[in-house]
């Protein structure tokens, strides 16, 4: 079993910056890829960053040049930088982890509001 567990979420104003943690504990070897979702209210759930096993990175339209994702595999966490926020980055901030072998976990989501 593996838990997924996001932090850094708040409340910041437009143009601000907010970094997001998320830590995955557990039995797992390999991760095939880590990745960042969003889901606004009445929206679709989005993909904000993606980062794979061979540390290739993939972001949504909407962030691209403005997020930045991360990841330290020895610690099993994984970092979203956000900079230049705009009130329609506002979302629950999910963290999900493909397991090689095991599947897909997801946290439970830590908020991001951007608002003056």
């Amino acid at each position: 079993q593996v838990q997924v567990v996001e932090s850094g979420g708040g409340l910041v104003q437009p143009g601000g910056s907010l970094r997001l943690s998320c830590a995955a504990s557990g039995r797992f070897l390999r991760t095939y890829y880590w990745a960042w979702y969003r889901q606004a209210p009445g929206k679709q759930r989005e993909l904000v960053a993606r980062i794979q096993l061979g540390g290739t990175t993939t972001y949504g339209d909407s962030v691209q040049g403005r997020f930045t994702i991360s990841r330290d595999n020895a610690k099993n966490t994984l970092d979203l930088q956000m900079h230049t926020l705009q009130p329609e980055d506002t979302a629950l901030y999910l963290c999900t982890v493909n397991v090689i072998g095991a599947g897909q976990y997801w946290g439970q989501g830590t908020q991001v509001t951007v608002s003056s």
